[in-house]
């Protein structure tokens, strides 16, 4: 279960009714503080809300079990999915537009939640991250149908996600998704200066 009460927020309660609400979504051995650093970074207007993944892992917590670097198995993917989506059902109606920002393994997650519900959210940010493969239903045709926003963000030095894994989420994105794809030179699992002043200007453009 997502732990309500442990969610970072940019935001008051009493002031973050009518804004459009970011998610954010660490990686691996992470927790929900790591990707507050990034949100001053971020356009204003946008309340982020960061989440604290539900399985313990090292000195952080996880979404889902590791299994093969860039290769999860799906259904434990969709079980995590499953537990960010009750979250963001308890909080949607004081918010008018939803965005999803992951990071590694929680950039997996915000593609994930774009495949569960192509249409709810106005983007998604994966920031070396990738696309689950194995998916064998008709989620992708929905995406595809809808077309929705995506940014990938990932450094030509990244030792952690596999190039092959890399590869696939470009090509699924290109295929189903309205990409924005930006590959940074000597950046390795990381997120860089400028990347976020790209990430910045696509969340604004929505």
């Amino acid at each position: 279960m997502i732990d309500a009460d442990v969610v970072q927020w940019t935001r008051p309660a009493d002031e973050r009714a009518g804004t459009p609400l970011l998610v954010l979504l660490h990686g691996v051995g992470s927790n929900e503080r790591d990707l507050l650093g990034i949100a001053p970074a971020l356009p204003p207007a946008w309340t982020a809300a960061s989440l604290r993944a539900p399985m313990p892992w090292g000195p952080g917590f996880s979404w889902y079990p590791l299994g093969t670097p860039g290769s999860p198995a799906v259904g434990p993917v969709d079980d995590a999915v499953d537990e960010v989506l009750a979250w963001i059902d308890d909080v949607a109606a004081d918010h008018p537009r939803i965005g999803l920002l992951g990071f590694s393994q929680g950039g997996s997650m915000a593609l994930q939640l774009l495949r569960a519900r192509p249409g709810a959210f106005a983007f998604a940010v994966s920031l070396s991250g990738f696309v689950v493969p194995g998916v064998a239903d008709s989620r992708d045709e929905a995406v595809a149908t809808i077309r929705p926003r995506v940014f990938l963000g990932h450094g030509d030095l990244d030792p952690v996600i596999p190039a092959e894994a890399t590869a696939r989420t470009q090509a699924w994105a290109a295929a189903h998704t309205d990409v924005t794809d930006r590959t940074y030179a000597g950046l390795a699992h990381a997120v860089s200066s400028a990347e976020l002043a790209d990430v910045a200007a696509f969340v604004d453009a929505d």
